[in-house]
């Protein structure tokens, strides 16, 4: 392991950034009690960092958690946790074996992410052999688990095709023309959990698009994902289902659910909701600092010249009442552009043009100084953000990464986010990336193309900037006597604790003016259950932008929401099914082994003609399609659990 990380270490200066993660695991993971001590030995986990491109097939190790108190986060009570899509009976790590290595980290704190041992843990909702695909790392871990430190992998990439814009850079592309270095963490698959046992669902919102965008680019690239790379809410999430705005209040909640077309005896229940519009010329005045990465990892046409491309668009969209600051760092920082009024748009535009490459990545400096000229701009009541534009790949400086994110979790309490835009391929950090928007209350995208750029900056600019609510949570709460069991697709690393719902001390997600979040469940209905009956309720939890006491939403799963066929659902609520199906299959989900491509295509033809016209499903199509020519990958549970056509449609968690 040490001669691993001192080879990477040597080819890859720069990777230490990964310890702010570690940092975060120590100063947030809850003390682990002795009854959440017991562990199922067949629970599958979630693997820890997954570094794509080339390397070695990673063992895994069981990272040590920190047990200081701070936050009540984690799986949420008696809730089974994520387990793994590889390796569910690998046998854990000796405790002594368990420490985290530098600059990679043995877990990552995300709102609603467990640490510590659940007090109940599954045997696995769908155990699975070691998969003989490298693209996911196995080992311990997962959410309300111990995870594992990855020693690399080699990416799962087919298809030689590539970009013009990185090919031949040296470093970022192995002889095959295959990114290297890109880093990725694996969450697992949430399990099937019975109403008998734990009655409600739990979880953060998360408007993140960003793993979308990563696949695409993947494949846009002829290179299937890396299993890791994709999280399926954030692919869900990417797409407008047409929900209606709410006319008064914040949110409106939409529901709908049929018969699932893979998964026998179960309905998929698609639960959407929305977020209240604000016009563009109602937007609050907003006070940007851009904290630009202009270290020499970011010497490409597709990274800082991308960067400056997205930025004169956003420029060319600000008011007058507006300011932008602008930091680069390289080896060190400097302030480029003091915070100046939009309405001096030419001088703003003067200095991104002039943007130009240097040494080495030193993001703490960068993200102090941006915070500091944040901390100028900052007024009560306007938009107050740091926007960080970086490959995520970086050193930290003497302070130590600790200390910067403390810095980070203090400033977005006061009101100045941390929005975190993600560019290239290969010597990629998206977990970096992920874990700092989180930290900073904002958002991540990864922008890959000019077009990606113009809809989070322009179309979307009012719904990016200015947060409608803050702390939101959902809740689930089925009626046992209706549903017998049920399974959340994605969001795997925002659970929550169920208490933690109506606990205001837990914060969550942030969702912008418009935007919308979308969850898909696979529920079993009771089979003697009165079909007049409520499948449950969907409860909605918020703060608003200012803080203060949370607000309570409480909508019934009405009985009419159940279709009879899949036939009859409206055509967003098919888009949304075969968006989760596609994220499934790319994930390398157990739950995804009787789903083809040509079965997500076959749904996506059956959109009505005006959705199925959209240019962003016309897109899903051809990814669809790319990814079919792509995928080599065998069924790796046939060894372990015999054909598909014995498939156990009900595997039921072994609680302990």
């Amino acid at each position: 392991m040490k001669r691993t990380l001192r080879r990477a270490l040597r080819t890859l200066p720069l990777i230490i950034a990964p310890m702010v993660l570690g940092a975060c695991a120590q100063d947030e993971a809850p003390q682990a009690t002795k009854s959440e001590a017991a562990q199922e030995p067949n629970a599958e986990s979630a693997p820890d960092d997954t570094e794509g491109g080339t390397g070695t097939r990673a063992k895994g190790e069981e990272g040590k958690m920190g047990a200081n108190k701070d936050k009540a986060r984690g799986g949420r009570d008696g809730l089974p946790s994520a387990v793994d899509a590889d390796e569910p009976d690998a046998e854990a790590a000796p405790e002594e074996d368990a420490k985290p290595s530098p600059g990679k980290t043995a877990s990552r704190p995300l709102k609603g992410d467990g640490y510590g041992k659940p007090n109940l843990i599954p045997n696995g909702d769908a155990p699975t052999p070691a998969s003989p695909s490298p693209a996911v790392p196995p080992g311990q871990g997962g959410q309300g688990q111990k995870e594992a430190t990855a020693r690399g992998a080699d990416g799962q990439f087919d298809g030689d095709e590539r970009n013009d814009d990185s090919h031949g850079v040296e470093g970022l592309l192995d002889s095959k023309g295959r990114p290297t270095n890109m880093f990725f963490r694996h969450y697992g698959v949430n399990p099937t959990v019975d109403t008998a046992e734990m009655k409600q669902s739990t979880f953060s919102i998360d408007v993140d698009t960003a793993s979308y965008t990563m696949a695409r680019s993947f494949l846009s690239r002829g290179m299937l994902p890396n299993e890791a790379a994709i999280r399926v809410e954030e692919m869900v999430n990417a797409f407008d289902y047409d929900y209606a705005a709410p006319t008064d209040g914040t949110f409106n909640v939409h529901a709908e659910a049929a018969p699932s077309p893979n998964r026998r005896g179960y309905h998929v229940l698609h639960v959407g909701v929305q977020g209240k519009e604000i016009a563009k010329a109602a937007r609050k005045p907003a006070h940007l600092s851009f904290v630009i990465d202009v270290s020499g990892s970011m010497d490409q046409e597709n990274r800082l010249g991308l960067v400056k491309r997205s930025l004169r668009l956003l420029v060319n969209e600000l008011k007058e009442q507006d300011t932008v600051a602008i930091v680069t760092y390289g080896s060190s920082a400097r302030v480029a552009l003091p915070a100046t009024s939009a309405h001096n748009k030419a001088n703003i535009l003067r200095v991104i043009d002039g943007l130009s490459t240097e040494g080495a990545t030193n993001a703490e400096a960068g993200l102090r100084l941006g915070y500091q000229l944040a901390g100028q701009t900052f007024r009560n009541g306007h938009v107050n953000r740091v926007v960080l534009c970086s490959d995520g790949v970086a050193n930290m400086g003497r302070t130590g990464p600790q200390s910067l994110v403390s810095h980070i979790i203090k400033e977005g309490k006061r009101g100045i986010t941390l929005s975190t835009i993600g560019f290239g391929m290969g010597n990629y950090n998206d977990v970096l990336m992920e874990q700092l928007a989180d930290k900073g209350e904002g958002n991540y995208h990864y922008v890959d193309k000019l077009a990606e750029a113009r809809k989070v900056f322009v179309d979307d600019l009012t719904g990016t900037l200015q947060v409608i609510a803050k702390d939101v949570k959902i809740q689930v709460d089925f009626d046992p006597s209706v549903v017998k069991r049920y399974r959340l697709i994605g969001y795997e690393n925002r659970a929550l604790k169920t208490r933690d719902f109506d606990d205001d001390r837990v914060d969550a997600g942030e969702i912008g003016a418009g935007h919308s979040v979308t969850a898909i469940y696979e529920v079993r209905l009771a089979d003697e259950s009165d079909k007049s009956k409520a499948l449950g309720k969907v409860r909605l939890r918020f703060k608003q932008p200012s803080g203060g006491k949370s607000d309570l939403i409480e909508k019934s799963l009405r009985a009419d929401v159940v279709r009879t066929s899949l036939a009859s659902l409206s055509s967003p609520t098919k888009l949304s099914l075969a968006v989760a199906q596609f994220g499934e299959k790319l994930r390398g989900s157990y739950w995804a082994r009787n789903v083809s491509y040509a079965d997500i295509l076959e749904t996506i033809g059956t959109l009505d003609a005006g959705l199925r016209q959209r240019e962003d499903v016309i897109e899903l199509a051809r990814l669809v399609t790319k990814a079919k020519e792509l995928d080599s990958r065998g069924d790796k549970f046939e060894g372990k659990h015999g054909p598909i056509a014995r498939m156990d449609f009900d595997r039921v968690p072994v609680l302990r």
